[in-house]
């Protein structure tokens, strides 16, 4: 027997209703107060009633295994189910519109997010934040906007994760409260739940983009200006080794992305992430390689780490890591120091002189090195540190250049700035000349006349001396 025949059997057996609290036996019909109290009583009944209700006339287990295979028949017999439970005299006191309503959102509980559904596929949103049953807020531009959105129950918000994270093969429990995961649209999704989360369970959803920032375009939004977005241009067309360092949510990985999107397509790309998140709409040759966590039976993991030396062995011209966070620093750097010139990452830091401390501790998790050795490596490896910060009004901007070599007498890293800017700036503006612009005309880079323009753009550049 199909769903759509156990519906149709359910709702002939319930055509002799039975009645209901408001409804006297004898009859007679109700009175003003009490038809109101009745009325006002219905309309106060949600989504997670209705799903209780329908629950009893076919199982919402078996619809979501017509999901996997059908997933419009499984919403039809959803809808049909709904119909059938708002046609009984419970819900009589609900308008067609309110029922349509209801059912919906039931249809969005069961096969998609639930109240955050138009959230998640509302471009301009670039952070959810649902804090169990009490508040859901979200990022626009920058800021935190309270959502009128809540959900029911910290159950609904549990039924949201599993949804999320049970085709993807992870489970998250009391002995495992936490966990990390990708949406189908590329959004990065973290949850916790009691009894890490104290307040119910906690779902946060970095939502990016479906389509590439360019350069121009932050340009274009005052992140920087067109000298700063030609440098790094260069950078990228020279095959620098570049660090995208910056705090949360500054916009890392959008510039990464579209550095990354420089690339010559004569090259061969290799990108290594824990969340796949980095877009790539028109380069020819592009390989994507994802961490996996352990399963639950704590096997199957493969770290950062175990991509990044594979990665060594795929024929890489460029390798670009999401993000580094642990030992595969001592990797990285060891691809960027063995033939992989103009190699990308991004990494949490508040400066790019905390760029070589970070890296000296994570280097120090995989192998025990003298800090000196440590640092000349880095020196070596990396040659410019861009640094992006979020202003107090929330725009994204980039607020520092770096270049990073290594003193050999003094056995030190050293970090130079060549371009900063302020929080509460319009532009940024340039130190000194950086040292890679005579370098671009020996490589045919860039031309004499372009670089002589870009001079003239540079704020803040001194004059050049004959």
């Amino acid at each position: 027997m199909t769903l759509m025949e156990r519906v149709r059997v359910a709702e002939a057996g319930d055509r002799a209703v039975q009645p209901m609290a408001f409804e006297p036996t004898d009859g007679s019909r109700l009175g003003d107060h009490t038809a109101n109290r009745f009325a006002t009583h219905v309309q106060k009944r949600g989504v997670e009633e209705l799903r209780a209700d329908v629950g009893k006339r076919i199982s919402l287990e078996a619809i979501a295994v017509v999901m996997a295979s059908s997933p419009e028949r499984a919403r039809n017999e959803l809808r049909t189910a709904c119909r059938g439970v708002l046609a009984e005299p419970a819900w009589a006191a609900l308008t067609y519109a309110q029922k349509k309503k209801l059912t919906e959102e039931l249809v969005d509980v069961v096969f998609g997010m639930g109240p955050i559904e138009s959230l998640v596929y509302d471009e301009s949103v670039t952070e959810i934040m649902v804090n169990g049953t009490h508040s859901i807020y979200f990022e626009r531009d920058g800021k935190l906007v309270r959502s009128g959105l809540t959900f029911e129950s910290d159950d609904q918000v549990r039924v949201l994760i599993d949804r999320i994270i049970g085709p993807l093969g992870r489970r998250i429990d009391e002995s495992s409260p936490m966990v990390n995961a990708r949406l189908e649209q590329g959004h990065r999704v973290n949850a916790v739940i009691p009894p890490v989360a104290l307040d119910g369970p906690m779902v946060t959803i970095r939502a990016f983009t479906r389509r590439v920032m360019t350069l121009d375009e932050m340009v274009a939004r005052g992140s920087f200006g067109e000298d700063a977005a030609l440098f790094l241009e260069w950078m990228v067309r020279a095959r620098k080794n570049v660090v995208v360092s910056g705090g949360t949510g500054s916009g890392k990985t959008t510039l990464l992305n579209a550095l990354s999107c420089l690339v010559s397509h004569e090259e061969r790309i290799v990108t290594i992430e824990d969340s796949a998140e980095l877009k790539f709409e028109q380069h020819p040759h592009v390989v994507r390689l994802e961490a996996r966590p352990r399963n639950a039976e704590g096997e199957g993991e493969v770290t950062i780490r175990d991509l990044v030396v594979n990665a060594l062995r795929m024929r890489p011209d460029r390798i670009i890591v999401g993000e580094c966070r642990s030992g595969e620093a001592i990797d990285m750097l060891q691809a960027m120091l063995t033939g992989h010139d103009g190699s990308l990452t991004t990494l949490h830091a508040n400066s790019p002189i905390d760029v070589v401390d970070r890296m000296v501790t994570m280097v120090r998790y995989a192998v025990d090195l003298p800090i000196d050795a440590i640092e000349a490596q880095i020196g070596s490896a990396f040659d410019y540190i861009v640094q992006v910060a979020r202003a107090p009004d929330g725009s994204r901007f980039l607020a520092e250049v770096a270049e990073v070599s290594f003193d050999r007498s003094r056995r030190r890293c050293l970090v130079e700035r060549v371009y900063v800017r302020g929080p509460f700036e319009t532009q940024g503006s340039w130190l000194r000349r950086p040292a890679c612009v005579d370098e671009l005309l020996e490589r045919r880079v860039a031309t004499r006349e372009e670089v002589e323009l870009w001079e003239q753009k540079a704020s803040g550049l001194p004059s050049r001396r004959s």
